[in-house]
C-alpha cells in the first residue's frame, strides 16, 4: 500500500510541475517581483482548464500525501 501510494505521489507531482510550467507563458521578468501590473482578465479555453486541473492536481496531491503519512504509522 505504502509503495502504491508513494508512485501515485511521484507520478502526480510530475504532472503537477508540467501543468504550472505551462500557465507561466508570458509572465516576463518582471513578473517573477510582482510587477506586472493591476490587469485582471478572464481565464478562457485552455488556459482554463489549466488553471482547474493545477487546482485539481494540487488537492488529489494533498489527499495522497495525508494518506500516506498515516498509512506510515505504526
Amino acid at each position: 500500500m505504502q509503495v502504491a501510494l508513494e508512485a501515485a505521489q511521484i507520478v502526480i507531482s510530475t504532472i503537477l510541475v508540467v501543468v504550472i510550467l505551462m500557465q507561466s507563458r508570458g509572465s516576463g521578468f518582471g513578473g517573477a517581483f510582482g510587477t506586472q501590473g493591476a490587469v485582471f482578465r478572464t481565464r478562457r479555453g485552455i488556459e482554463r482548464y489549466l488553471f482547474r486541473g493545477t487546482v485539481v492536481l494540487a488537492a488529489v496531491f494533498v489527499v495522497i500525501s495525508l494518506l500516506s503519512a498515516r498509512a506510515a504509522l505504526p
